[in-house]
């Protein structure tokens, strides 16, 4: 039987004012029926252009070519958008990273799912919404006669995601085309979605994943194909390529991966094995009487509802304090309280031994640049009027005059990964990848004795994710500065903290070493967690759990 993707020397260029740029050049895959293929590599390396050519949404500007393009043996080379609109749905649906985005947001769920059945002539409009209400069911979304009345505002990142891929399966296609579906979710969550697509895959539709969380990866793909630079630099079967891949690019994906047994060396860049340049700075010594944050008794209600309840800690000097737990935990509201952006209605916060929470902002003034906060959507944090240059710049303070600005701007960019050539540009010019490292940027201007990290590399790639943990774990050796990081990702939380508090329902239920919580987790919610965990093994890590 034919294969159900046909894909050959595949080349996808865009105009730019500044030239023409090629984003895809040459690749050739195959995707058999009932097979999953992960596509794997660095924001820019052309995961996503490949996956939106195969449904005709390349993008504006967008010239594609190749040798053979075919779905289901349908030639689609040449295609006009009513063509591609027969297609999409139908025979191939799209499951994209940022549901918000993708659904109508003037419209409800129900309405949503049910134009892809009225479109497609799936079922009549009697049955139709007995028939979202199935699909909806089918992705195990609760109380699914209520969520299809309900807008995507209304829903949760992992009941939205859920909902899109109810969508995206309504049409009954033979091709799921998933792209980063699970990366701005929790692991709970993630589980349930990865369990979906393997429900598909298990029904016999074919899967195409975009991912740069190569554990998924390892959980669900058949075939893994690595790109960089719009070219496919190694291929071949997951187990093969994760336990011995050959490529160095590949190799480097692979060590830039957050671990327990990646503590204390660098992620970012070639292995170094025996370099002492790969082992990170050592951090300060942690006096408990070094303390730079006392939270205490920390308690926020809205109405009858409290999400948080009664939470304290405290982080000392060069300390990193790990916070975890599904989305609604409480993690984020104790973010806010912590950076004095929202008032608690209990409890008391302490910074650099300064009253912090409930004070007037006039109070907290003179220190407001000593704790800073990057948040998950670092756009919203931003003026949209300011250039890249001028949203870094305005964190320097007056320590640094006007004519060394556009220098220390720059420097600071090039720490996390950017290049000068983004000064003049604007944030929505940025991916989100960007952003966030401009976030970063700016956060760390004024080398502020505390960081509230509010999932500070949840939209970042792999390879990029380890540029900003190495410069992180950089900061907290040679300036002492603290960190209260707030992450999903277990991996990436047992990598660079010291400590981890563990949130459920607006409480605190396990803390302790981070070592001690993961390795030993004491309470059931704490397991829960770890269990639900994708595994990647890999020749550096043989049989491990990620974090």
């Amino acid at each position: 039987m034919a294969a159900l993707v046909t894909v050959e020397d595949l080349h996808v260029d865009f105009d730019t004012p500044t030239g023409r740029v090629a984003a895809v050049r040459g690749i050739s895959f195959t995707v058999e029926r009932g097979e999953c293929v992960a596509v794997v590599g660095e924001s820019g390396s052309g995961k996503s252009v490949t996956a939106r050519t195969l449904v005709g949404l390349a993008g504006p500007g967008a010239r594609v070519r190749a040798a053979r393009l075919e779905l289901a043996d349908r030639d689609v080379r040449g295609h006009r958008p009513r063509d591609w609109r027969r297609i999409r749905g139908r025979l191939a649906g799209l499951v994209s990273q940022d549901a918000l985005v993708s659904l109508d947001p003037l419209r409800t769920v129900g309405a949503e799912i049910g134009e892809v059945l009225t479109t497609h002539e799936i079922v009549g409009r009697r049955e139709r919404a007995g028939r979202v209400t199935h699909l909806l069911d089918e992705v195990h979304l609760p109380e699914p006669e209520r969520r299809a009345r309900q807008y995507p505002h209304q829903l949760s990142g992992g009941l939205r995601q859920r909902a899109l891929i109810a969508s995206a399966i309504a049409g009954e296609p033979a091709l799921l085309i998933a792209d980063e579906p699970t990366t701005a979710l929790d692991v709970t969550v993630q589980a349930q979605i990865l369990r979906l697509l393997a429900e598909r895959r298990a029904a016999g539709v074919s899967l195409l994943l975009i991912s740069h969380d190569l554990a998924v990866v390892a959980q669900i793909a058949d075939r893994v194909l690595v790109l960089r630079d719009g070219r496919i630099v190694e291929h071949g079967p997951t187990d093969r390529l994760l336990r011995a891949p050959e490529h160095p690019y590949t190799r480097q994906l692979l060590a830039a991966v957050p671990s327990a047994t990646s503590r204390g060396r660098r992620l970012a860049g070639p292995e170094r094995a025996g370099n002492p340049r790969a082992t990170l700075p050592a951090r300060p010594e942690i006096r408990a009487d070094d303390t730079v944050l006392d939270a205490a008794g920390l308690t926020k209600r809205y109405g009858e509802h409290t999400v948080v309840r009664d939470v304290s800690f405290t982080i000392a000097r060069g300390e990193t304090l790990g916070l975890v737990g599904e989305s609604g935990s409480g993690k984020s509201t104790v973010a806010r309280i912590v950076a004095g952006l929202l008032d608690a209605d209990a409890g008391a916060v302490t910074f650099e031994e300064t009253p912090w929470a409930g004070v007037p902002e006039r109070a907290r003034r003179p220190l407001r640049r000593r704790l800073q906060l990057i948040s998950q959507d670092p756009l919203s944090s931003f003026d949209p009027r300011y250039s890249v240059g001028r949203v870094v710049a305005e964190n320097l303070g007056s320590d640094v005059g006007r004519a060394d600005r556009h220098d220390h701007v720059v420097d600071l960019l090039r720490r996390v990964g950017l290049g000068a050539d983004l000064f003049d540009r604007h944030p929505r010019q940025l991916s989100g990848g960007q952003r966030q490292r401009v976030a970063i940027a700016r956060a760390i201007a004024p080398r502020p004795s505390l960081i509230i990290c509010d999932e500070p590399v949840s939209a970042l790639d792999v390879s990029v994710q380890a540029q900003v943990l190495d410069l992180l774990a950089e900061l907290r050796a040679t300036d002492g500065t603290a960190l209260l990081f707030i992450s999903h990702d277990l991996g990436v939380v047992h990598h660079l903290s010291d400590r981890v508090l563990v949130m459920h329902q607006g409480t605190v239920v396990e803390q302790g070493p981070v070592g001690d919580v993961f390795t030993y987790p004491r309470h059931d919610y704490t397991r829960s967690l770890l269990n639900a965990l994708p595994t990647l093994v890999t020749a550096g890590r043989p049989e491990e759990r990620n974090p």
